[in-house]
């Protein structure tokens, strides 16, 4: 199929990204490495584009509500962020972070099994996409601002033991840092609320309410981030604390999308 062989072009691509990035981060200062991650990241971007269309074609939709499909959006969408703010902000070194867990996203979604379940006749509707779609892409936002978060301490721990070495060059100033930090979390908290939202209603339209390991996940991630927001307003949480806050919050991101799926089956499934 010419779907898979846009597949495996996007991994090789995003395999060589990866290599470049890590190559970049380690070197000194030839640029080289650097300009090599960007043009494979944006080649391995367009082939993951094409992929998803030659699928739409192929089989007539593009099924976030399996695993594989969901993991599959949420590296397009954290690759498509990440060439946003690089042109943005010139942030090259965010590629070292961010493309690896695409590639793990891609090739661990790879390895699931993809045969259709008779449930996904009734769950293929468009509330469960908007639905499905808002929480992964709040899931890139709050990917993001764990990555911004890891670069924050070690920044921090480089100017305190002040060691001005070439990665000290590469990573951008705390302050910038802070405050992509805080926009991402905004941003996540926006989509990740409206996503519970939509699939609240559309549940309770279908089937009805009922609690589940997700929804009671979601909402203790949703709960969780209202109260960094709340800190960070009221109280001032800024700076290392919140750079630790955004960390643990994509772990139990992490554990909602991935492990309660891989832990639990029921009804729920994926969403």
């Amino acid at each position: 199929m010419v779907n898979a062989l846009f597949f495996k072009i996007t991994l090789i691509c995003y395999f060589l990204g990866t290599f470049a990035f890590l190559a970049y981060l380690l070197a000194g200062k030839k640029e080289t490495f650097s300009r090599l991650s960007l043009v494979t990241t944006g080649i391995g971007f367009a082939f993951h584009t094409i992929t998803f269309i030659t699928r739409l074609f192929e089989s007539g939709f593009v099924s976030l509500t399996h695993l594989v499909d969901a993991m599959a959006f949420f590296a397009w969408a954290l690759v498509m962020v990440f060439l946003f703010v690089e042109f943005r902000f010139r942030i090259h070194v965010l590629g070292s972070f961010v493309l690896p867990l695409a590639l793990i996203s891609l090739l661990s979604g790879a390895v699931l099994p993809t045969e259709l379940r008779e449930s996904d006749t009734v769950m293929h509707m468009a509330w469960v996409y908007i639905h499905t779609a808002l929480a992964l892409l709040g899931a890139v936002a709050f990917a993001l601002a764990f990555f911004l978060g890891v670069m924050y301490l070690i920044q921090e721990r480089l100017l305190k033991s002040k060691q001005f070495n070439n990665l000290y060059a590469k990573l951008p100033s705390l302050d910038l840092l802070d405050d992509l930090n805080h926009k991402a979390v905004i941003l996540g908290f926006g989509l990740l609320t409206m996503g519970i939202i939509i699939g609240a209603w559309g549940a309770g339209y279908v089937s009805g309410w009922f609690w589940d390991p997700r929804k009671i996940f979601s909402l203790a991630i949703w709960l969780f981030y209202l109260i960094v927001l709340h800190g960070r307003i009221t109280v001032g949480w800024r700076a290392k604390k919140a750079a630790y806050l955004a960390i643990i919050g994509f772990i139990g991101v992490i554990l909602s999308f991935v492990g309660v799926d891989l832990i639990w089956k029921g009804q729920h499934s994926f969403l």
